[in-house]
């Protein structure tokens, strides 16, 4: 049986994955390796500016983008569009896309995933 939780944010330290460059850091604040869940991955990343995640596609996997902070470029099928505070962004599986922070100051928004894996 999964375990409910509550955590502060602070608890949780910052990670540059894999294909994330530049100062494009995240918590894992509900994923595999920070609780029990099994069908989503939630994060909430800061990138400084310039930072970037390299353009990629999921098999699978639904995401959602909700920009808190700052501003920057979304690249969605090649087509780049100036992302700011309180934009929502849904992204389907097999559509590339990739986000940069082109403004200047940090570019701060939560990530959430489903399922957890591109499998």
């Amino acid at each position: 049986m999964s375990k409910a939780f509550i955590r502060n944010i602070a608890e949780v330290e910052w990670k540059e994955f894999p294909g994330h460059f530049g100062g494009a850091l995240s918590k894992p604040l509900v994923a595999a390796d920070t609780s029990d869940a099994k069908q989503l991955d939630h994060r909430i990343s800061c990138y400084q500016p310039m930072a970037y995640v390299e353009r990629h596609t999921h098999k699978v996997q639904e995401q959602v983008y909700h920009v808190l902070e700052g501003e920057g470029l979304m690249e969605i099928a090649g087509k780049k569009q100036v992302v700011r505070r309180h934009d929502v962004i849904f992204i389907p599986p097999g559509i590339e896309h990739g986000i940069q922070n082109s403004g200047l100051t940090d570019l701060v928004f939560l990530v959430i995933t489903t399922p957890m894996t591109d499998d």
